[in-house]
């Protein structure tokens, strides 16, 4: 009974005094797994406050950001916490370093490394813990995320992320594709780029007008870089339409050697400089403004009568 007695005792001990906490009662607890191509979210919906959520965008690891319509925690600066479960005495909590709040919508957005703590840390029964340590009245205040049902939801999370694209639109926007060889045939090493490229266009078709920019180093005289720089642009876009990417949506520019990416003085800044970028944008379509029939008028006016003809009969001889 006395050590019982400790055990508890160690646990409010390690509670913050008079702290104000939301958290979503043990029995009402859920995870939600959402998600497409582009992105995975799995939410815990926190009773009174608003949401906690490991969010993943294609190509990325995932960061936590809470969510809040309305900030009770204020804004300014609270301590991220892996925190140990009250039947866990003796175990301290795991202080993650200091996040700044925002006053509404996404509070903050973690690290992806603090993220990774955080989720293993709930995958061994810790709750994750936003405090503030000057809350109303100089009252702590502590928004909990629960480790209840945490696995069987993070496995559903995981299969979802296996199905994110490779990159994410801030990532695939700008490619660059190299020709170190110095021809204008594409490598393995370009079509494996340009793979990725068009994996993204198929899943977001509001991204529908590509910028190909070829370059060259100053290797030939400026009539042949300026030819090349046009002739590997071109390779790139004869790769995009033979995988289904609309000519119209192509625009071909090609600067020879005057924009180079690294000073021409060795074998690999020239073959650095030997390239084709890539940008890619979403445009919307200039609608043309329909015309206008034109309608028949109310009372057409008459047609005029034949004249009488004036020419002369001609005589019979």
């Amino acid at each position: 009974m006395r050590q019982r007695y400790l055990a508890l005792l160690s646990v409010f001990a390690s509670m913050p005094a008079m702290a104000l906490t939301f958290q979503t009662r043990l029995e009402n607890v859920e995870w939600k797994v959402e998600g497409d191509q582009f992105e995975c979210r799995l939410v815990q919906p926190i009773a009174d406050f608003g949401s906690g959520e490991f969010v993943r965008r294609a190509g990325e690891q995932p960061t936590f950001q809470l969510r809040s319509s309305s900030n009770v925690l204020g804004a300014g600066s609270a301590t991220l916490l892996a925190a140990a479960a009250p039947w866990q005495p003796g175990r301290g909590d795991i202080n993650l370093g200091a996040v700044r709040m925002a006053r509404s919508g996404v509070l903050f957005t973690s690290s992806q490394g603090q993220a990774s703590r955080l989720i293993n840390g709930l995958l061994d029964g810790r709750s994750t813990v936003v405090r503030n340590y000057a809350g109303e009245a100089g009252r702590t205040m502590e928004v909990r995320v629960l480790p209840v049902k945490f696995s069987k939801a993070y496995g559903d999370y995981q299969a979802c992320a296996a199905k994110l694209l490779p990159m994410n639109y801030d990532q695939v926007r700008q490619a660059r594709v190299g020709f170190p060889g110095g021809g204008i045939d594409l490598d393995a090493d370009a079509r494996a780029r340009l793979d990725v490229i068009l994996d993204f266009l198929k899943a977001d078709p509001t991204v529908n007008h590509i910028e190909l920019d070829g370059h060259s180093d100053n290797s030939g005289n400026r009539l042949t870089n300026r030819d090349l720089s046009r002739r590997r642009a071109l390779a790139v876009m004869e790769y995009l339409k033979a995988h289904g990417i609309p000519e119209e949506q192509i625009t071909v520019r090609f600067h020879g050697e005057r924009y180079p990416l690294a000073r021409n003085n060795s074998a690999a800044n020239r073959a650095r400089n030997r390239r084709v970028n890539i940008q890619l944008d979403r445009v919307t379509p200039v609608e043309k403004p329909l015309e206008k029939p034109v309608e028949p008028a109310a009372n057409p006016p008459a047609a005029p009568a034949a004249a009488a003809s004036t020419a002369k009969p001609v005589a019979k001889s």
